[in-house]
């Protein structure tokens, strides 16, 4: 039988025999059977020896730097840079708490760039994935804060409770979480509600000496801006239509309320907190505002002739016009503070829409005295002369 040829038979051999072949006669060549054998054990074993390879990115210390170059741009208002390293260390971390910490700071960056949706998500995330980490607190505290920003009542007064329920609270996230409740509440007309959280946390107020030295944390003025609300809403409930027989003395109590909310937001306004302060700014204008629209409903006495009825409207525009004006200069002062300090919030849009109706409405009164058939000097001397006691009778 004729041998196929050489180069047949490597052909048909599988690659992987080809090289064992070769190798074997390289090996053929140097070494004796002894120590052939040896070298195939040895190759066997470091084929057995093989396992996948396993690559770690990065180390705990590395993101841990990174962790502290986002904290060093947050301290330094670099919230872009530092929002971005904080999102960077949650992709790559796996340590629960180092997960925990860096959602919650980026929450903080997020929330300094008016992100205010992306850092309540992350505040949400911190309580729902890493709920028994220390930071969690802290989250619980922050949403509270956006929430009310935000003016989500309902979910303000449900993280409240969350907190209340805590047995770690120290004294001032207390205050804070029960200032929260009573505005959630009076914001959702539950007044004696409020007044329970708000009464709670005055008394712990109290007991601690907060804020008499100084500007009050904004801790204190959420609770003074709520106490602010519950007598608004109380002050406002007192109408002056129809008008009450002792409408003196009902109109004396409205006017009462009026300056003791005025007070309450005033104490908000000490924090210099310029959120609060534009909200406890716009509720005083509101207040002047209101009280003024309820004054001008009141109508002339009943069977009053055409000339008493102009009079009554014309002395009712003179009187209670300072109110208008009491009302525009607060609304004003609150937007001249939001341009100072950038704040950008629902309630400066609000005072600036205030501000634009308040102008009209002097600009309407001063219109219709104009047209008046009195004078703004005969109004006077007539209010005037309503003032002074009657004379006593003479002997």
């Amino acid at each position: 039988m004729t041998e196929p040829p050489m180069s047949d038979v490597m052909i048909a051999m599988r690659p992987q025999l080809l090289a064992a072949v070769v190798g074997a006669c390289l090996c053929a060549c140097t070494a004796t059977p002894e120590a052939e054998v040896a070298s195939i054990q040895d190759d066997a074993n470091l084929a057995n020896a093989v396992v996948p390879m396993r690559v770690v990115a990065y180390t705990t210390s590395e993101l841990l730097a990174e962790l502290e170059l986002a904290r060093s741009h947050l301290l330094v208002d670099r919230y872009q840079e530092a929002a971005k390293g904080f999102d960077r260390v949650m992709r790559k971390a796996g340590d629960p708490a180092l997960l925990a910490l860096a959602t919650y700071e980026s929450g903080l960056a997020h929330e300094a760039l008016g992100q205010r949706d992306v850092a309540l998500g992350r505040y949400r995330k911190v309580l729902d994935a890493y709920g028994q980490q220390p930071i969690a607190r802290n989250a619980l505290v922050r949403m509270s804060r956006q929430l009310s920003y935000m003016e989500e009542w309902p979910k303000l007064a449900a993280v409240a409770d969350q907190l209340l329920a805590r047995s770690d609270l120290p004294v001032m996230d207390r205050i804070e979480a029960l200032g929260a409740k009573g505005l959630a509440l009076i914001e959702q007309g539950h007044v004696e509600r409020a007044r329970v959280a708000i009464g709670k946390a005055q008394i712990i107020i109290d007991e601690n000496e907060f804020g008499r030295a100084g500007s009050p944390p904004i801790q204190l003025a959420q609770v003074a801006f709520a106490e602010g609300e519950i007598r608004r809403v109380v002050s406002e409930q007192i109408k002056l239509t129809p008008v009450p027989p002792n409408f003196g003395q009902v109109l004396e109590a409205r006017c009462q309320g009026l300056l003791d909310a005025q007070s309450a937001y005033t104490e908000a306004m000490r924090s210099r907190d310029s959120h609060w302060s534009s909200m406890s700014g716009y509720r005083v204008g509101q207040l002047y505002q209101q009280l003024h629209r309820d004054a001008m409903a009141i109508p002339p006495p009943r069977g009053a002739s055409l000339k008493q009825q102009q009079l009554f409207e014309a002395a009712m525009r003179l009187r209670y016009r300072i109110l208008l004006q009491k009302g525009l200069k607060m609304m004003e002062g609150t937007v001249r503070l939001a341009e100072r300090t950038g704040e950008v919030s629902f309630w400066i849009t609000r005072a600036r829409e205030a501000t634009r109706v308040l102008k009209q409405a002097l600009a309407d009164e001063q219109a219709a005295m104009r047209k008046s058939p009195y004078s703004e000097t005969e109004i006077q001397a007539a209010l005037d002369k309503l003032r002074k006691p009657p004379s006593p009778p003479s002997p």
